[in-house]
Parts: C-alpha cells; sequence; structure tokens
C-alpha cells in the first residue's frame, strides 16, 4: 500500500476546542490556508458542558455542544481544512516542523499551534481506577442519565464541581458533593444556586479514602471518606462517583 503524501501547510492546529477554533479563524482569514486535525469527537471539553453563561455576547444561557458547532462552522467557512486523525508525534527540532499521525499521515508546517486543552484529573487512588466506567467518571453530562432517582456523590469544590452536581440533580435523587475544605472555590453565584438546591448536601473537610463496590457485576456501592480535622472515617452509600478536580493539560 502506497503511503499518503506528507500535507504541507503554513499553520499546522492540533485540538479543536474554542482555542483551536479561534486560532484557525484567526489564520484562515490572514489567507494562511490552516489546516486543523482533531480527534473522533472534535469540540474539546466545551461538548460535555450544558449551560454556558459566561461567553460574550449572549445575555442567555447557551449550550456548549451548540456554540462548539457555531465555532466550527466558522472555522470552515473562512477556509480552515478540517482533518480527522490523532498526532502521535510532533518534531519540532527544524523547519518545517513535523507531525504524524497515529495512522502514519504526515505533516510538515511553518508553524504548529498545539491547543489539545486538558483532560479530567483523578485521585489516583486504588478502587478510584478499579471503577472507572462502572460507576466512576468525570463527565456528569455524559454519565448522569445512568443513575436516575440514585444517590450519587461529587468530589471537589471549583466550578467544575459546583455544575457537575447541580447537573446530577437533574437525574438523581440525591447529590453528595464531597470537599476537602471548609468553602467552595466557585464563583459566588454558583454557589448561591448550589445551596439553594435542596437535592445537594455538601460534606466539608473531607477526602476520599476508599470507593467501595461489587466486583460481580462490577458496580459502586459506596464511599469511604476521612475528615481531615478530626481524621474519622465515614461510608457514604452511593450508587455512583463523579470526579470534578480540575484538569491536567492533554
Amino acid at each position: 500500500m502506497s503511503q499518503n503524501p506528507t500535507k504541507h501547510t503554513k499553520v499546522l492546529i492540533i485540538g479543536s476546542g474554542p482555542a483551536g477554533y479561534t486560532a484557525a479563524v484567526y489564520a484562515a482569514r490572514a489567507m494562511l490556508k490552516p489546516i486543523l486535525v482533531h480527534g473522533m469527537e472534535p469540540g474539546g471539553q466545551m461538548t460535555t458542558t450544558t449551560d454556558v453563561e459566561n461567553f460574550p455576547g449572549f445575555a442567555e444561557v447557551i449550550q456548549g455542544p451548540w456554540l462548539m458547532e457555531q465555532m466550527r462552522d466558522q472555522a470552515k467557512a473562512v477556509g480552515t481544512e478540517m482533518i480527522e486523525d490523532h498526532i502521535a508525534s510532533v518534531n519540532l527540532k527544524s523547519k518545517p516542523f513535523e507531525a504524524v499521525g497515529d495512522g502514519g499521515q504526515k505533516y510538515s508546517a511553518d508553524s504548529i499551534i498545539i491547543s489539545t486543552g486538558a483532560q479530567a484529573r483523578w485521585l489516583n487512588i486504588e478502587s478510584e481506577q478499579k471503577f472507572r466506567g462502572f460507576g466512576v467518571s468525570a463527565c456528569a453530562t455524559c454519565d448522569g442519565f445512568f443513575f436516575k432517582d440514585k444517590t450519587v456523590a461529587v468530589v471537589g469544590g471549583g466550578n467544575a464541581a459546583v455544575e457537575e452536581a447541580m447537573f446530577l440533580t437533574k437525574f438523581a435523587s440525591k447529590v453528595q458533593l464531597v470537599h476537602r475544605r471548609d468553602a467552595l472555590r466557585a464563583e459566588k453565584l454558583l454557589q448561591q444556586k448550589l445551596m439553594e438546591n435542596k437535592k445537594i448536601e455538601i460534606i466539608w473537610d473531607s477526602v476520599v479514602e476508599e470507593v467501595i463496590g461489587d466486583e460481580d457485576p462490577k458496580n459502586v456501592k459506596g464511599l469511604k471518606i476521612k475528615n481531615v480535622k478530626t481524621n474519622n472515617i465515614k461510608e457514604l452509600k452511593i450508587d455512583g462517583l463523579f470526579i470534578a478536580i480540575g484538569h491536567d493539560p492533554a
């Protein structure tokens, strides 16, 4: 089988979140004919965000997936070439820079913009890894539906954790927000909405010690948490656990 020829562009953009699409629009309008490489699910984290209230230009709440569709359409309309691929390696030692997709497709570019965003940060405890995909998740919009009329816990205290907790109340009968401090770090407006939601209980000054569950079939049954001030151990009966403690570069 003959290998596809190297695709050359003045600007190669890796990543299809808001940063990638914005870069594509500017590069295309500058007549640089950019190529944007995206994965199987373009749009980045914004595609898993339901309510967006802080994007300039919209007085009303908008949906994350819809916003990303608009940005993608705009980037394409001004001349960006979109390619579905996963970049496996990049060589930045000399120009033109080089990138290689996991299928072997080669790219060369005068400039490369890496806008791959971030991925969810995990607790990194053994039991969490064991039940990932079996009741432990980092995406409420992806998996919240599976916990209709059930009890779930969310770990975290920032905007993401508060938003996840409020979203999960659409499905779950009860949401327990576990936070390691005695005050949330989320925006005050989000905190106000959280406090007004009667389905949500906040458990302060606590960290996760262990995720408890069954082996066959594999599913989550509970959560062992420790109070960081008293060292007391407590068990929560839950059906699902959502981790929302921030992100690391992807």
